[in-house]
């Protein structure tokens, strides 16, 4: 079933992080005869041209990039799980998202939204810290192991700057309220019980309302800007000129 993703361009680079700097423990696992060997995503038949947005093109070289990046992350939790990737519908669901960032871009470029060097910056050394790496240096080497240079990541990134903007300025000053955070709260005590497979969740080592309640308000933010998002392809898809070649 072909459905709608927002693709964000910091969740694929992650996940390539994760991939490059996962491959010292693919080695040792070798050695050791325990290595859980993935399958290889099929692009031979994707074409030269992916898809076309107001006359702009979606590359192959792109696709691919952005496709085998989130291939891998599904496999790895479908053979946890037993089952198989849907390369199928995983690739139209990657296409639909690209086209979504395409036209988000578009928008944000229209309105006269920039990308300056100290966002991209900001956003490199946040995927440092989080990658447990040291430079950013580090972070390019991890990132050209997976066929990304340094300018085509800045480029990829300053164009989710401009996309974040725009999302914020349509989700405007949303602030969830203190139900809405309560509930987000309790349902994330009821997943952690259920992670434990039906064990009693030590109240007192769960953390309280109020410890988690600047990040329940960032989760619930992100939430609201990605429904904001998903509305705003769909205002835009209804205007746009589309044609999907895969």
């Amino acid at each position: 079933m072909r459905k709608n993703i927002f693709v964000s361009i910091i969740v694929v680079l992650s996940i390539l992080l994760l991939s490059a700097c996962g491959d010292d423990k693919e080695e040792e696992a070798t050695e050791d005869g325990e290595e859980m060997e993935l399958p290889e995503p099929s692009v031979d038949d994707v074409p030269d041209v992916v898809a076309e947005v107001n006359g702009e093109e979606i590359l192959k070289d792109e696709f691919v990039d952005t496709y085998t990046s989130l291939f891998m992350n599904e496999a790895m939790q479908a053979q946890l799980s037993g089952a198989e990737v849907d390369e199928e519908e995983l690739k139209l669901n990657v296409v639909e998202g690209m086209i979504g960032n395409e036209l988000l871009t578009q928008k944000a470029e229209e309105k006269g939204y920039e990308a300056e060097d100290e966002d991209v910056d900001e956003i490199l050394d946040n995927l440092v810290e989080q990658n447990g790496l040291e430079t950013t240096e580090d972070l390019f080497s991890a990132l050209e192991e997976q066929g990304l240079d340094e300018e085509e990541v800045r480029s990829q990134l300053s164009m989710q700057v401009k996309i974040d903007k725009l999302i914020a300025e349509e989700t405007g000053d949303f602030k969830p309220s203190e139900e809405e955070l309560m509930a987000a709260y309790e349902q994330m005590k009821e997943q952690q019980a259920q992670m434990a497979e039906g064990e009693d969740v030590d109240e007192e080592e769960f953390p309280s309302f109020d410890e988690m309640k600047d990040d329940l308000t960032s989760q619930l933010v992100s939430q609201k800007e990605n429904e904001v998002a998903e509305e705003l392809i769909e205002e835009l898809r209804d205007d746009a000129d589309i044609t999907i070649h895969l």
